[in-house]
């Protein structure tokens, strides 16, 4: 793998659009077909949006379609709770497959016809060797495999046996079925691969029907053959399997001819994308849950408001590759606050209050403000905020004994109140152990609005929410799940980043904040993007943070 890969200056065109076109040019296919097949065996994460765009993307682009496939053919590992969650993760990306919903468990009876087809061709055979030891003879890069034992039994004791598997008459694991190709190739994935193996367990879709269940090499091309697909789209770690994909293409009387497609799969930087170890960091009980919106999981994703569109166009920016290389998360976070400060709207929350008192407003009174609701979209309309004597302002807008750099709150400083007024600091309380609690300031009445009509300037504008009518809440401050950039996914345990989740408690939020729907992001003016949490309920409000402002409005306006 490379460092890092650049943002792609040509997001139109790649080497896959360019394969179908000339195929559509030449005649070779009239209709681009092709299809997204998760195992349903756990979530989708954000690799697997990288191939739904594509695959779903091109056949719009071409006028063809897309189906969704589930590749069900390991019972023990899939559960109907993934095959929801698919279907849930796809239409929230803005696909449908119409239709064309199709479950490689559909075809489990002309697969097994095909198998037996083999057979009796010669081409497949029963093995009775154990998993160990067809593993011992397969042999390694560099020596050939070994012939299994059983390679030459007859066409009728291969049926029989087979047959006999099917009926159930031996235990998980006493035989496969093997297709003869040639222990001898350079590609281990010639060497006889396994074809069918025996599993006594219970099929999420068909039961106790079956007792023996198609390998993926053996079912995914077959499968596609059926369906009609046209291009096989895969990621790159399924480029050895391609000769073994076109031999039984080759060796079968399949109805059509799909042809396979490698294009690199997404590895991001603080991410890891193994099924295997999302699997384990929820089983551990080490995240909350396939939707903790730490996890790159789709669904944790959605949970910590990241838009649909963000994953769209992230996949756009990055393209389409032969190689492998590394993608910076940067680029993911470019692209979520890309489409976040175009369509969130903007409230005010304090996430680590400090009480203000002005003292110069007069006590039992409370005045209306307007704020804009984006400042770059009038048709998101305008709100009302509340402003009287007492407020909180963020802690960290306070500094006691001001670096000469720091432009907030401290005694005798003037700063902007957003929408508001100018306020003065005139006095600092402490409690007992000598802890700020709480500003006496004054506020300057002409200055309604944030502008003052004399002309002069402050140094640092900061956000506020009234005392009075804000709403507690709690918020989730999410950050990279894993400490390094490139996570060891052997150790990941260890890999885990202790500060990945900060929850804050006593928070206060305008009372506009109460009305957001789950799902929906807005900014926290100077504090990044939050989404309320499917957690919270009436008078308990829960935020996620989606992700932080890069520069604030703050910092670009007044220096600090």
């Amino acid at each position: 793998m490379t460092a890092v890969e650049p943002v792609a200056t040509d997001t139109g065109r790649d080497f896959i659009r360019d394969i179908i076109q000339a195929d559509l040019a030449s005649g070779r296919h009239t209709t681009v077909i092709t299809r997204f097949p998760p195992e349903p065996n756990g979530y989708l994460h954000i690799g697997h949006a990288k191939s739904i765009c594509l695959n779903f993307g091109v056949a719009a682009e071409f006028g063809g379609r897309c189906h969704l496939r589930f590749d069900d053919t390991n019972p023990v590992k899939e559960e109907q709770e993934y095959i929801d969650s698919i279907e849930r993760d796809v239409r929230w990306l803005g696909f449908d497959w119409g239709p064309h919903l199709y479950y490689a468990s559909g075809y489990f009876e002309q697969l097994y016809d095909w198998a037996e087809h083999l057979i009796r061709a010669g081409k497949a055979y029963v093995d009775d060797q154990s998993q160990e030891e067809i593993r011992a003879t397969r042999g390694t890069l560099t020596e050939p495999g070994t012939n299994s034992p059983f390679r030459d039994r007859s066409v009728d004791e291969n049926l029989d046996l087979f047959r006999r598997m099917r009926a159930g008459e031996f235990p998980n694991g006493a035989r496969v079925l093997r297709a003869k190709i040639d222990m001898a190739s350079g590609n281990i994935n010639l060497r006889d691969p396994v074809l069918y193996r025996i599993l006594h367990a219970h099929h999420p879709r068909t039961g106790n029907a079956w007792c023996i269940y198609p390998s993926y090499d053996f079912a995914h091309g077959q499968s596609d053959a059926i369906e009609g697909i046209t291009h096989s789209i895969c990621t790159l770690e399924f480029e050895d399997h391609r000769p073994l994909y076109d031999w039984f293409i080759d060796n079968l009387p399949v109805p059509s001819r799909p042809r396979q497609y490698e294009f690199a799969r997404l590895n991001l930087t603080y991410t890891v994308l193994s099924k295997r170890v999302l699997t384990t960091l929820v089983r551990d009980k080490l995240v909350s849950g396939w939707d903790d919106p730490r996890m790159p999981t789709i669904a944790g994703l959605r949970r910590r408001g990241v838009p649909a569109e963000a994953l769209r166009e992230f996949a756009k920016r990055i393209g389409v590759a032969k190689a492998n290389s590394v993608v910076d998360m940067g680029m993911f976070e470019f692209s979520v606050r890309e489409v976040l400060n175009r369509t969130a709207e903007r409230r005010m929350a304090v996430l680590r209050p400090l009480k203000v008192v002005i003292e110069n407003y007069p006590e039992g009174q409370s005045e209306t403000l307007e704020a804009v609701n984006h400042p770059d979209d009038p048709a998101a309309g305008t709100r009302s905020l509340t402003f009287g004597r007492e407020i909180y302002v963020e802690r960290d807008d306070f500094m006691e004994n001001p670096t000469s750099k720091f432009y907030r709150l401290a005694v005798g400083r003037e700063v902007r109140l957003r929408w508001a007024y100018f306020i003065t600091c005139r006095e600092v309380v402490k409690n007992a152990a000598g802890e700020v609690v709480e500003l006496r300031c004054t506020y300057d009445p002409q200055t309604r609005g944030g502008n003052a009509p004399d002309g002069r300037k402050v140094k640092a504008t900061i956000h506020w929410v009234s005392a009075a009518d804000s709403v507690p809440a709690e918020v989730r401050v999410y950050n990279h799940l894993f400490k390094n950039a490139a996570p060891n996914a052997a150790d990941f345990a260890n890999e885990i980043n202790p500060q990945s989740l900060e929850v804050l408690t006593g928070c206060r939020l305008e009372p506009a904040l109460a009305d957001v729907p789950v799902g929906q992001a807005v900014q926290f003016e100077r504090q990044g993007y939050f989404c309320p949490d499917p957690d919270q309920r009436p008078g308990a409000l829960v935020f996620n943070r989606t992700i932080g402002l890069r520069d604030t409005w703050a910092k670009v306006a007044a220096g600090g």
